[in-house]
């Protein structure tokens, strides 16, 4: 097969797997750089995917009787010191605007790094009676947070985002809250996104600034890096105290609201990018493909070719997200642009397969070709989606796969380290909880607890890896993005 140029400039990501992210990146046309340092552009087919995870998540978040509201994206100083873990754990990443026009503000206001505090001021002022909650609401918004290194999704400046904030009348109400929403971007990202997580509690040492309880879904990319795709996080009555949040109940006493805070961003497009792709670019599962499907004439010149190419455009476009590159490229071009792009199934139409009445279909995943008739078109769909249904199926199970493989235990300090250092992936080991113990491992081996899992939590020894004390709380450790 004739190979593109451009997929020929790609770095392969067993040499240089940094290189190889931004190339695709780049070339696969998902996003350009700005003159703004760390912000970025995204362009249309990368803007098409993240429209595609929007919707989803949105169509999600309202199945689970949320609302969409909108907030200002600027906030008074004033505003943002009432909660002082909040403001201290984002101090450091915050952009401050100082004048309007040309005139200095009496007070400093903060671009959004995330809008806990906008929330709270709102919810003190509409809710009173335990008739008012609980209140469901989420946001569809960017924000910013001045990061000192950068990269294309994973981490820049300025980031569109959902978040999600939510008052209930209990404890209990909010921490189900909190577990709900885990569970919808767990679902998100193995359903639709073909990307298996692992479910967990974050420590304290690792949860959002003013939050009691994170919990987080995180994932094994395909350098062994692991990357926390969503967040959600319970904080208690600690907000509502300090913005005098509160409301009447049942028994016309006054009691302080519980908040929950959940967000994902277009990071998670960094992930797909990380478990789905290859030395020939993105590799997209079905559901989250901007082009499910792509047409290509071959020998479009000869009779009939480029008329039954059309044809089939038309019969089936209704059904799928499809295209059809009529383009004077040759084939072999567009065949590397489209694996490139990931585009998930490829459908050849040349001077035999008029004659035939049929089409070659060939899968981005597996590069297999299979034929097909295309004289009736209700039947080609319906082959075709069976196709996208077990392309979906067979990356999420390839990627699961991959992550299983990646998973290790510890007893010890020295087989730990010599995991971290050789054996890139999640290592299981026990915590005694000692922050202290949290940090030597950061700083010896470079990694961080990842998450304290729900499932495949068995003690994998009886002591700390780190002290050697008792110990019975079993982490996933990792480095991460």
């Amino acid at each position: 097969m004739a190979r593109d140029k451009n997929v020929e400039a790609i770095t392969n990501m067993e040499d240089d797997f940094a290189r190889w992210y931004t190339d695709i990146v780049k070339k696969a046309d998902l996003c350009d750089y700005s003159s703004v340092r760390g912000c970025m552009i995204i362009r249309p087919y990368g803007f098409a995917i993240w429209e595609l995870i929007r919707n989803e998540l949105d169509r999600l978040f309202k199945k689970t009787g949320h609302e969409n509201v909108y907030m200002p994206m600027f906030i008074p100083e004033s505003l943002l010191q009432r909660e002082k873990d909040h403001v201290d754990g984002f101090a450091p990443e915050v952009a401050w605007v100082t004048h309007g026009g040309e005139g200095k503000l009496a007070e400093r206001l903060c671009v959004r790094p995330t809008s806990e505090t906008l929330f709270c001021e709102h919810y003190a002022n509409i809710i009173s009676s335990y008739r008012d909650l609980p209140k469901l609401y989420n946001q569809w918004c960017s924000v910013v947070r001045w990061e000192k290194t950068t990269r294309p999704f994973l981490r820049t400046t300025e980031f569109l985002w959902q978040e999600g904030h939510t008052a209930h009348a209990d404890a209990e109400e909010a921490l189900a809250e909190t577990e709900r929403m885990l569970g919808v971007y767990a679902d998100l990202c193995e359903r639709f996104l073909a990307i298996p997580v692992v479910k967990g509690r974050k420590t304290e040492r690792e949860k959002f600034a003013g939050a009691e309880r994170t919990y987080s879904v995180e994932s094994i990319m395909r350098d062994g890096k692991a990357l926390q795709t969503a967040t959600s996080h319970y904080f208690g009555d600690g907000f509502a105290k300090a913005f005098d949040i509160t409301y009447t109940d049942k028994d016309n006493r006054t009691a302080h609201v519980h908040q929950t805070s959940w967000g994902a961003t277009t990071r998670l497009i960094g992930a797909l990018i990380m478990v789905h792709g290859d030395n020939s670019g993105l590799k997209l599962p079905p559901l989250a493909a901007p082009t499910q499907v792509v047409i290509i004439p071959v020998a479009q010149h000869k009779e009939g070719v480029e008329d039954a190419a059309r044809n089939l455009f038309e019969m089936i476009k209704s059904d799928l997200r499809i295209d059809i590159d009529l383009s004077d490229h040759s084939p072999g071009w567009k065949f590397s642009q489209y694996e490139m792009k990931g585009v998930p199934l490829r459908v050849e139409i040349g001077p035999r397969e008029v004659e035939e009445n049929s089409v070659v279909m060939v899968r981005r995943d597996t590069g297999e070709k299979i034929s097909a008739s295309s004289v009736d078109p209700s039947r080609l769909v319906a082959a075709i989606r069976a196709i996208l249904d077990e392309i979906q199926s067979d990356m999420f199970n390839e990627a699961k796969k991959f992550l299983r493989e990646r998973i290790y235990d510890a007893a010890g300090i020295e087989e730990f380290g010599g995991t971290a250092e050789n054996k890139p992936g999640f290592i299981r080991a026990m915590w005694c909880g000692n922050e202290a113990c949290e940090a030597e491992l950061k700083e010896r081996f470079a990694v961080t607890s990842r998450c304290l899992p729900f499932e495949d939590n068995a003690a994998v020894a009886e002591t700390c890896v780190c002290c050697g004390k008792p110990a019975d709380k079993l982490v996933y450790w990792g480095k991460a993005y």
